[in-house]
C-alpha cells in the first residue's frame, strides 16, 4: 500500500490561546527585580504541524529525512475510446503498475479555477478597441463572464503522481505507518531538527531522478504525458494545498524577485500568541 504521509495536505489544527503568563511580585522591601516567567510552548502550531522540512532542487524533504518527487500528469479521454483502445489502456497501466519497484501515491486534486486574469485580459482589449458596437458586446460579454464565475462553482482537476525515497529502505516507513492516524496525531511533539549528509542527499537525487524516468515512461506507454515538478512549482502546489481559499485571493509572486534558492522551515517552534494579541 502507499505511504500516507507524501502528500501533507491534512488541515493543521487551530492553535490554542494561550493566556499570557503573570510574573510572581517581588517581596517588599527587596531589591530584586521580578522577572517575567517564561511563555509556555505551544505543542500545537501550525508550523509545529507541517510534515515538510525543506524544499530545493526539485525535491521536497521531509521533517523525518524522506525525500519526496512530484509528476503532474496530463488527462487523457477515456469515454471517447474505442473498445480496443480502453484495453490498450487498460494492460498498459497494468503493466505499469506492475513495473513499480517502490511505492507511489496517486492525487486527484479539485480547486477552484481563478477567473480574474481573464477577466482583466478583456478589459485590457475592450480599451484598445475603436468600434463603439464591439465595446457594447464586449462590456455585456466581460459581465456575463463575471457573474457566471460567482454564480457557478467552476472547478479544474488537476493529476499528480508522489514518488518516495526512504534513505533507510522502502520498508522502514512500515513501523511508522502501523502507529496509525491517532497514535501520530496524539503523539508528543519533538523538536527535531532534520540533518542529511552530503552522500545520502546525492544517492536521493540520482535514486529519485531513476524513478521519475522510470514513472515517466510508464505513463508515455499509457499515452499520458507527464513532467516532474520543479522547486517554484513544488511551492506553488503545497501553498495552495495548505491554503486554498487565500491561494484564489493572494496567489504566490514571482519566485524570481525571492532572495532565497529553496523554501525552508524556520527552526525552533512558533511563538505563542496570548489574549488581545500579544506575544
Amino acid at each position: 500500500m502507499p505511504p500516507n504521509n507524501q502528500f501533507p495536505f491534512q488541515s493543521a489544527p487551530a492553535p490554542a490561546p494561550v493566556a499570557p503568563a503573570v510574573a510572581a511580585p517581588a517581596p517588599i522591601g527587596s531589591g530584586n527585580t521580578a522577572t517575567p516567567a517564561p511563555l509556555p510552548k505551544n505543542p500545537h502550531s501550525t508550523q509545529n504541524s507541517l510534515q515538510l522540512s525543506e524544499i530545493r532542487d526539485n525535491l521536497v524533504i521531509m521533517a523525518d529525512g524522506t525525500f519526496r518527487a512530484v509528476v503532474a500528469c496530463k488527462s487523457i479521454n477515456f469515454d471517447l475510446m474505442s473498445s480496443r483502445e480502453r484495453e490498450g489502456v487498460e494492460f498498459s497501466y497494468q503493466n505499469f503498475l506492475n513495473s513499480l519497484n517502490h511505492p507511489v501515491q496517486i492525487l486527484i486534486r479539485s480547486q477552484r479555477v481563478d477567473i480574474g486574469p481573464y477577466i482583466d485580459r478583456l478589459v485590457e482589449i475592450r480599451r484598445g478597441q475603436d468600434n463603439m458596437l464591439l465595446n457594447v458586446l464586449m462590456d455585456d460579454y466581460i459581465n456575463f463572464i463575471d457573474i457566471l464565475s460567482q454564480e457557478a462553482n467552476i472547478m479544474d482537476k488537476s493529476f499528480f503522481i508522489a514518488i518516495p525515497y526512504y534513505p533507510l529502505g522502502d520498508l522502514s516507513n512500515l513501523k511508522d505507518q502501523a502507529k496509525g492516524f491517532f497514535g501520530k496525531l496524539f503523539a508528543k511533539q519533538k523538536n527535531n531538527i532534520t540533518k542529511i549528509d552530503t552522500a545520502t542527499y546525492e544517492k536521493a537525487k540520482d535514486e529519485i531522478k531513476n524513478r521519475v524516468d522510470a514513472v515517466t515512461s510508464g505513463l508515455f506507454q499509457l499515452g499520458v504525458q507527464s513532467v516532474q515538478l520543479n522547486t517554484k512549482e513544488l511551492g506553488e502546489l503545497y501553498y495552495n494545498a495548505y491554503n486554498p481559499d487565500t491561494a484564489v485571493r493572494e496567489p504566490l509572486g514571482n519566485f524570481e524577485d525571492v532572495t532565497s534558492v529553496y523554501t525552508k522551515k524556520a527552526p525552533g517552534e512558533a511563538p505563542a500568541i496570548g489574549f488581545g494579541g500579544q506575544l
